[in-house]
């Protein structure tokens, strides 16, 4: 815990600002030379319903900084799961990142995306400092939604909530176990006799977030964050439902077990708990996780690619 008479890491600042699950967003306005511009951005927040107002944070050392605090409104475009393509392009600085894009301008000017969750259209309303950043107050002038799922990011990693969803419920029939990839440093928590096992316990209620988190913290001695589904798959010998977490451990000497490098985990095989560190240990490499779905033998991930 950080207290406010020592001095404040920016970069831990960062990482736990980014425990905060969010929606993802595009950021777009035309500017004053009459073309588009554009930005992903996170620090979204509806304000009021009457009169109708959002914000958006935006860092004074973005490129975008003069053009979107000089245009005469903008828009937020909220992502749909199928668009990390295009969260991304907008995070970096590519030459014309409107070429990927179905875009139009919308009813007040600033250009909206098709395929979105939804889209607001607004004109500015004011501009406040805050520190580093301004803060974009938009009334909304006009705006669209559509039926389609938002696509969600958390600690630097996106995520899909509807995905996450149809896997649990394809393994709520029968007895549950669940376990955790617990993450620290690099490393991964092992138990067992061997140090070959992920940490874990069966549901006992309804509430199996709350299960695994009581019975990870009980049994480690240390603080844990659930993070992203990261597997679902049915024993099928056993005749068990098994639901794994990525999660992230708090400082301290595990009471069990023991951190792993993560690059010790490569080539594992011969278990369902082999292939999930094995698969984890690619996939950190690249930056690109996914959910596993299926069997002890045989399933499909569903691949959900890393902010670039």
């Amino acid at each position: 815990m950080s207290s406010s008479q020592n001095p404040i890491d920016p970069r831990s600042l960062r990482d736990a600002f980014g425990t905060f699950a969010t929606g993802v967003t595009v950021v777009t306005a035309i500017g004053a030379d009459g073309a588009p511009i554009g930005f992903t951005a996170n620090s979204f927040t509806s304000v009021s319903l009457d009169p109708p107002l959002l914000l958006v944070c935006l860092a004074k050392t973005s490129r975008n900084f003069e053009a979107m605090t000089s245009a005469s409104g903008f828009a937020i475009n909220i992502l749909s799961d199928s668009q990390k393509d295009v969260s991304n392009t907008f995070a970096r600085p590519v030459e014309d990142r409107f070429a990927v894009v179905d875009w139009q301008l919308g009813p007040h000017g600033s250009p909206v995306f098709a395929d979105v969750s939804a889209w607001f259209d607004c004109s500015l309303e004011q501009m406040i400092e805050a520190g580093d950043h301004v803060v974009l107050l938009g009334r909304v002038q006009a705006f669209e939604k559509s039926d389609r799922n938002g696509l969600g990011y958390v600690r630097g990693s996106y995520f899909t909530p509807a995905l996450a969803e149809k896997a649990v419920s394809a393994a709520s029939d029968g007895p549950l176990h669940l376990s955790a990839v617990i993450e620290r440093d690099g490393c991964v928590l092992l138990v067992g006799d061997n140090i070959s096992d992920l940490p874990g316990c069966h549901a006992v209620s309804g509430e199996p977030l709350q299960d695994l988190k009581a019975h990870l913290e009980a049994s480690t001695g240390l603080a844990i964050t659930i993070g992203f589904l990261y597997s679902v798959y049915e024993d099928r010998k056993a005749g068990c439902q098994h639901i794994v977490y990525r999660a992230f451990a708090g400082a301290g000497t595990p009471a069990a077990g023991r951190f792993v490098p993560v690059s010790d985990l490569s080539g594992l095989s011969g278990s369902a708990t082999a292939d999930i560190l094995s698969r984890f240990a690619a996939e950190s490499s690249l930056g690109n996780f996914g959910v596993y779905v299926g069997s002890e033998a045989a399933g499909r991930v569903h691949s959900i690619a890393r902010k670039a």
